[in-house]
């Protein structure tokens, strides 16, 4: 793709190294932006910064937030005994936007993938045991994508905390093998949640 500019250029090189933004689209958002005020190039380069600057991890589930503690492990009619555990703030949203669970989340940021070079240290994993150890737990509920590694990262966790006394579930199969939560439909990932299943009944299938 030839360019006129190399600011352009710059500019088409930058915004296509985000997810499923190839140098066409690119270069059309890019030159979106610039038919539009400069005050609109300004506010988005300053939010962009902002979020760069002063986003937070929650200190108790590892959500992302602009404070301490999030405003889902804040509230304090959220059910503090249930701990749904994801992979990442997307799902965290995606479970918030179907009304049906009251407790709070862990987020790992990520699951266990040998392929990746991703191991169990490289997740929030001992947090969560840690939690679980204090006895602040009575029931975790695995929320993972039904993939290779979230079936493995699920089996690794339960490992760990299986002689403690913390009921363990997962969510219902009404999500496909191998879809991503983020991508079910409200209703769907809601009746998953709420028909939940003890954790132990998944390993004989």
């Amino acid at each position: 793709m030839d360019f006129s500019s190399k600011l352009l250029e710059q500019a088409v090189d930058e915004v296509s190294q985000l997810p499923g933004i190839g140098k066409r689209t690119a270069l059309r958002l890019v030159l979106h932006l610039l038919k539009q005020p400069e005050s609109q190039t300004v506010q988005l380069s300053e939010a962009l910064l902002n979020l760069r600057k002063n986003i937070k991890l929650c200190e108790n589930c590892f959500n992302i937030s602009d404070t301490q503690l999030c405003e889902i492990c804040a509230n304090t009619s959220r059910n503090s005994e249930i701990v749904c555990v994801v992979e990442d703030i997307r799902d965290v949203m995606a479970i918030e936007n179907t009304n049906q669970y009251r407790g709070l989340y862990h987020v790992l940021g990520g699951k266990i993938s040998p392929m990746d070079g991703i191991g169990p240290s490289q997740l929030t994993i001992k947090p969560l045991i840690d939690k679980v150890q204090a006895g602040k737990v009575e029931e975790l509920i695995f929320a993972l994508s039904s993939t290779l590694e979230g079936d493995t990262t699920n089996f690794y966790i339960f490992k760990q905390i299986e002689r403690l006394e913390v009921k363990t579930s997962t969510i219902a199969r009404g999500i496909s093998v191998g879809d991503e939560l983020e991508y079910a439909d409200e209703i769907t990932l809601g009746r998953s949640i709420t028909n939940r299943i003890p954790f132990e009944n998944s390993l004989k299938n």
